[in-house]
């Protein structure tokens, strides 16, 4: 039986008919069409599928698009503004913080949350913060480096948001 969802996605309203059983996963890059979100183990163990419902990361796969209505989801999509990274984003790219990629969106948006909720986190809250999320191509220094130097962005001015 489907239901109606309304939420804001990405910082639009939107309204949608979905499946009791839809998850948020599915209903991101099927019905919305935002492709940015990645399928990894597809039971909340690798952090790829990591979006933020009211600034808090949460992993789409294990959540029901139908407990989004009246919530903020934001996707990878969402982040920086016109053209330029966000600080997040460009942490990644200047410190090399990926390197096959597919994980990357998950990380970059666990750490948004945190700078969201922390914009300047010890090493120990960024490793406390990017726990649930899993690479394989890299020994994780390079994105805790990353995530560092978004927070000196943000601190120094030199970027509005995560």
């Amino acid at each position: 039986m489907a239901s109606i969802i309304e939420l804001i996605l990405n910082g639009r309203k939107r309204t949608d008919a979905v499946p009791g059983n839809r998850l948020l996963l599915d209903y991101l890059r099927e019905t919305a069409g935002l492709t940015g979100t990645k399928t990894g183990c597809d039971g909340g163990e690798c952090g790829a599928c990591t979006v933020l419902v009211d600034d808090k990361p949460t992993l789409s796969c294990l959540t029901l698009a139908g407990a989004m209505t009246g919530k903020r989801v934001d996707t990878v999509e969402s982040l920086g503004k016109g053209g330029a990274l966000s600080a997040v984003q460009r942490g990644f790219h200047e410190k090399l913080g990926s390197q096959c990629g597919y994980c990357t969106p998950g990380f970059i948006m666990a750490s948004a949350g945190l700078l969201r909720r922390n914009p300047r986190p010890t090493e120990a809250d960024i490793r406390e913060a990017l726990g649930s999320n899993i690479c394989r191509c890299t020994g994780y220094v390079k994105i805790i480096e990353a995530v560092q130097f978004a927070s000196a962005l943000l601190a120094n001015g030199e970027a509005v948001s995560p």
